[in-house]
């Protein structure tokens, strides 16, 4: 089972680079951020023709979520609990996976999440973008408590670590990198969570997104700040992980690009 993350910038946009990457990559579930189109407006019927489940949060212009699921899947959450929030920023839902060979089914709970940006910080957008991170901290608590296999995947705007940067030092003072947003996602991961990419392999080198200015891309000068993080019986299930970055050099790219783990 194949389970992906993927921040569109704009699904009416990009619905042709969407669709020709589900038929490549066929995951099972994917969780898009910023489709920027209420839920009417999302090309629902295109996606359906290709076998998903689609189920939106959106929002006029900004913003926007959705999952996409090739299993039965009920909804749980439009919305982060304990954070009212106008922006659609959150969805969440179960799942309900066939058994192998007569075997009963099982159930995987995934959100799709959309993390603030955060800039310019300090201000309220960074004071925002903490406020929803100690929500989502909570909530995940809460989830975790359920002991069953979970995948909180999203663009969080953050870049966890020094090598998750290609030039770090430009990125110092940037919301996505300050110390306090790093270890607001340490704290995600002290929960019990586990990076997907991160437990597959240490390497350098591997982004999720380049900008669209300053020839980011051709210069390779991109950042990680899509992640999956698995709870304890997800990882236990953990096969593989990877980036399918040659989206972002096709025609009127997103500047994101999606980010799956592979679970047995």
């Amino acid at each position: 089972m194949i389970i992906a993350t993927f921040n569109v910038n704009s699904v009416r946009q990009r619905e042709a680079h969407l669709v020709r990457w589900l038929k490549a990559r066929a995951p099972d579930i994917v969780c898009l951020q910023e489709l920027k189109c209420e839920d009417h407006a999302f090309p629902r019927s295109e996606i359906e023709a290709l076998g998903y489940q689609v189920e939106t949060h959106g929002q006029k212009t900004f913003n926007g979520v959705a999952i996409l699921s090739r299993f039965p899947i009920t909804i749980e959450e439009r919305g982060l609990p304990g954070f009212p929030d106008e922006q659609a920023r959150y969805i969440e839902a179960v799942a309900s996976l066939p058994g192998e060979k007569g075997a009963p089914g099982t159930a995987i709970r995934v959100a799709s999440i959309y993390c603030p940006n955060g800039n310019p910080a300090p201000g309220p957008k960074y004071a925002y973008k903490r406020a929803f991170m100690a929500a989502l901290m909570g909530h995940a608590r809460a989830l975790l408590a359920l002991e069953e296999m979970l995948v909180l995947a999203g663009d969080y705007n953050v870049i966890p670590e020094p090598r998750d940067a290609r030039n770090p030092d430009l990125w110092r003072a940037d919301a996505l990198f300050l110390p306090e947003s790093r270890a607001d996602f340490r704290r995600l991961l002290t929960l019990g969570l586990t990076d997907a990419l991160r437990a597959t392999t240490d390497s350098g080198g591997l982004y999720s997104f380049w900008d669209y200015q300053a020839g980011a891309w051709p210069r390779d000068n991109g950042i990680r700040i899509d992640h999956l993080l698995l709870s304890p019986q997800a990882a236990d299930r953990l096969r593989g992980a990877g980036i399918d970055r040659d989206l972002r050099g096709a025609e009127k790219p997103s500047d994101h690009v999606p980010v799956w783990a592979e679970l047995g």
